[in-house]
């Protein structure tokens, strides 16, 4: 039956991989897990190996893999006299937008389907944001009024 010689944590190389040797006489056919279902080849997440007498070695590669890939993997190799799985944990990247506390900052967390965000501190901070265009439209309102009285002057210094 297959065995799992080696399971080693991702690496980085020219991408991300988790080396693995299984040996086994028929060849093994391998698949892998991730949390527990199965993980199908993207163009980010693919399979290399190569067979060398009863063993094969290779490596799940992850092309600029995120936090989305964090988790459990399992390799899994079955012929027909039995087959054998070993798991190991890939971190890849933190979650986003951590959870941030302040005098200006509100709370954010974020999921895969939405954005959610601490609906007071957001309507402070939108008022203020308010608060302030409106002063500055005020300010050229003013500004304008004063540079159309006071500004009309002769440009050769003769009063009209």
């Amino acid at each position: 039956p297959p065995r799992i010689l080696t399971l080693e944590e991702p690496v980085l190389h020219m991408d991300h991989c988790i080396a693995f040797a299984v040996h086994g006489n028929p060849a093994p056919t391998l698949h892998w897990l991730h949390n527990g279902q199965v993980l199908r080849e993207t163009e980010i997440i693919r399979m290399e190996f190569y067979q060398q007498g009863e063993v094969s070695e290779g490596c799940l590669l992850f092309n600029k893999p995120t936090h989305y890939n964090n988790g459990n993997y399992t390799i899994v190799a079955t012929n027909q006299l039995g087959s054998a799985n070993q798991t190991i944990k890939g971190h890849f990247l933190e979650k986003p937008f951590p959870v941030v506390s302040g005098l200006f900052s509100f709370r954010m967390q974020y999921t895969p389907k939405s954005l959610c965000v601490d609906s007071k501190a957001f309507s402070f901070q939108v008022s203020i944001a308010v608060g302030l265009a409106a002063f500055a439209c005020v300010l050229l309102v003013v500004l304008f009024i004063m540079i159309n009285k006071y500004g009309r002057r002769s440009k050769f210094g003769m009063k009209g």
